[in-house]
């Protein structure tokens, strides 16, 4: 009888098993996969997920890996470029992006050292139920033969197409449509540092990992099947019209590995939890990876369920109240980001967004709050009253000064 049995060893499961050991608890740790092993990803960790990592005591280990640090950001959109880093003040100044074939079986191992009991290649094929409640699960191991685990709570970190979320019948409440369709890939002796480039239907980045740059591309989703036949150059094409001086560059860096790409860019919320079950990470919440929040998101979401639940686990009905709390917290934690992404997915040139861009470029401390808010560190309206208040000290007296438009985050 294990306290938790977590179904999904990546971004959002390993830390959710380690902090759950870590707290005494006794965690089976299941992944159909094998480690170490790499999966379609941006690979980016924001300042407040980076924060997390050091709390844990594992920021060292991806620095330790040849992870560079990223302090600052370059964006350009139709002749608008904003560069710089974030707050001075806050705890954690640098961003990271390393491969997951390095961060995961980090976490993973941090998981395993905390005391939780770790199976790879398992498949979880049905949950057990005991008098309305999920008490644990129906496993088929790397020989095929069938087990039965049994637990207090059930957690699904297992991604966007949970085998957790559709077991236990968890309710989509929000959906959203698909947006975009993206594209990344790796190139070695690539001469760039965090740079974005967004352009009229197109959007671009270049992210410094382990061992070479991420370029990605996306691309409307109505675009997806006429581009999907011929992605390696509709991706080459992309990088040429949006970023042209990247492009330069990249005909003298070499690519290494596959073109890595989906079409299936969900925007949704799922019931976070109920009897005996909790979903955390892609399988709870999706959305799309244009604003690269989705490791961050998913440590959010692992701490806060372990917080929630650490001291109910043996008691059913502070078990239910906790898990209650667990779901109203992540709503009103994810949805900010999640509206905010929507936005910038839907690549709207609307002229109010772009003024607003132009007053952040020649403000330094305009340009900051900017990138605290992309970071997640503060809420959009920080910028919106920042820009009022320099608009109050430099528009005319009597006058009308402009509209500004919440359009605010760039990723």
């Amino acid at each position: 009888m294990h306290d938790l049995i977590v179904v999904g060893a990546r971004v959002a499961g390993s830390p959710a098993a380690m902090l759950a050991a870590r707290a005494g608890l006794r965690v089976l740790l299941l992944d159909r996969a094998g480690f170490p092993s790499d999966t379609l990803s941006t690979n980016y960790i924001h300042q407040p997920g980076c924060a997390r990592l050091a709390r844990w005591g594992l920021l060292q280990k991806v620095i330790d890996s040849g992870c560079p640090p990223i302090r600052r950001t370059r964006f350009e959109t139709h002749g608008i470029v904003i560069e710089g880093g974030i707050s001075a003040d806050y705890v954690q100044d640098a961003a990271y992006a390393p491969r997951r074939y390095v961060l995961d079986p980090l976490l993973l191992e941090a998981a395993c050292e905390a005391g939780a009991d770790f199976r790879e290649h398992c498949t979880v094929v049905r949950t057990i139920t005991h008098d309305g409640r999920v008490a644990g699960v129906v496993l088929r191991d790397r020989s095929g033969a069938l087990r039965e685990e049994r637990a207090r709570l059930v957690v699904g970190a297992d991604g966007m197409h949970s085998t957790i979320a559709r077991l236990v019948g968890a309710e989509v409440t929000r959906e959203d449509p698909i947006m975009t369709c993206a594209y990344y890939s790796f190139w070695h002796d690539l001469d760039s540092h965090y740079e974005l480039y967004e352009g009229d239907d197109l959007w671009v980045g270049a992210v410094p990992t382990n061992d070479s740059i991420l370029v990605a591309t996306y691309f409307p989703q109505h675009t997806f099947e006429t581009i999907r036949s011929r992605s390696f150059d509709a991706h080459l094409d992309a990088v040429a019209t949006c970023a042209p001086a990247l492009r330069d560059r990249m005909h003298r860096a070499t690519q290494t590995g596959k073109l890595w790409g989906t079409g299936v860019q969900r925007n949704f919320f799922r019931s976070a939890a109920g009897p005996g079950w909790a979903l955390v990470g892609d399988a709870g919440h999706h959305k799309d990876s244009i604003s690269a929040r989705g490791i961050t998101d998913a440590f959010v979401q692992s701490e806060l369920l372990i917080k929630r639940i650490r001291h109910a686990i043996h008691d059913d009905a502070q078990l239910d109240a906790a898990l209650a709390e667990f779901a109203r917290d992540r709503d009103t934690l994810m949805m900010p980001g999640y509206l905010a992404t929507l936005t910038v997915a839907q690549m709207d040139k609307e002229g109010s967004r772009l003024n607003l861009l132009r007053a952040v470029a020649v403000d330094p401390r305009l340009t900051a709050l900017y990138f605290d808010i992309v970071a997640g560190i503060r809420p959009g309206a920080d910028l919106k009253r920042a820009l009022a208040e320099r608009l109050a000290m430099t528009w005319p007296a009597r006058a009308e000064p402009p509209i500004v438009s919440p359009l605010l985050s760039i990723h």
